[in-house]
């Protein structure tokens, strides 16, 4: 009997596309706007994982046209120094998109610096403006990670409405935000987290089913609903015996691509699409602040 494989859902190669799309709309504009758009991404101390995403965004920016006004600062910084330099950047014009590169060092409140950027630049989409205009289904910046998940969907058609789709894991940077953005699309939403018993049923029953856990391996292909569309938000480094490193998701991929009719890989699925979703909605508060109709063809 041959063995059924799930087709897999290449975030990479989506993201490429958006990139490309958004660097011929940026040609395009910046001679008639007389600057590019502005992308300030903002990272305190040496944290080697934080310090590979953030050239990674820097390196994606250069790709498609966007200008970085990175700033790295030392672990000691103080909270009133960020919010100084956040200040500066919500009145430098040059500037539509502003991100906090988390994890902060202890001694910094994170929640009290996102608050103090302009909702307007708020590139993350992790404003309580911009989220609240997600909870009543208004046009705002939108979570990267979950609008990405939502236009890697919309790449590979997959209807979400009326389907029954389970997010496992509800922080503010994927799981809740995602939850809502299902139900926007007309699916039946269940969220899963730490304190729901019987997880494997509430996965075995979804058509959708999210894992933004950050547990490696959570998922098994017993939880799966067969011919379910499976997304992987889990990015685990994990050592073996050998002391090799290597990443892997929430899900087990071998087992899982057994028995799901779509899914995404680890790495390559999911990162790509949220430094996309980052793109876009720098362009997106770019083409606001030069007050051009936004008639694009994402």
């Amino acid at each position: 009997m041959e063995t059924k494989t799930a087709k897999l859902l290449h975030g990479k190669a989506v993201a490429a596309k958006i990139q490309q799309q958004l660097a011929a709309e940026i040609a395009k504009l910046q001679p008639q706007v007389g600057r590019p758009p502005g992308l300030a991404v903002l990272m305190v101390g040496d944290n080697p994982a934080s310090a590979a995403y953030v050239r990674g965004k820097e390196q994606a920016c250069a790709k498609v046209g966007i200008a970085s006004f990175g700033k790295h600062f030392p672990t000691q910084t103080t909270q009133a120094e960020l919010e100084e330099v956040i200040d500066a950047l919500n009145r430098d014009q040059r500037v539509d998109g502003i991100l906090v590169q988390l994890p902060l060092p202890n001694h910094l409140d994170a929640v009290s610096l996102l608050h103090q950027i302009d909702p307007n630049k708020d590139a993350d989409g992790l404003h309580p403006v911009n989220l609240g205009k997600l909870v009543r289904g208004e046009p705002g910046l939108r979570s990267c990670t979950p609008a990405g998940i939502m236009r890697l969907l919309q790449e590979y058609e997959i209807s979400l409405e009326g389907k029954r789709a389970t997010v496992v894991g509800r922080s503010i940077l994927v799981g809740k935000p995602l939850a809502l953005m299902l139900l926007e699309a007309d699916a039946t939403v269940v969220v899963a987290h730490s304190r729901s018993p019987n997880l494997a049923e509430l996965t075995k029953n979804a058509d959708i089913l999210i894992a933004a856990a950050g547990r490696p391996g959570l998922i098994s292909a017993e939880m799966v609903k067969p011919g379910a569309v499976v997304v992987d938000v889990g990015i685990n480094r994990i050592t073996d015996n050998s002391g090799n490193s290597r990443l892997v998701g929430d899900v087990q991929f071998d087992s899982v691509a057994g028995v799901a009719e779509f899914l995404t890989p680890v790495p390559g699925g999911v990162g790509p699409m949220t430094v996309a979703m980052l793109l876009q909605n720098t362009f997106s508060t770019y083409l606001r602040a030069t007050k051009k109709i936004a008639n694009l063809s994402l």
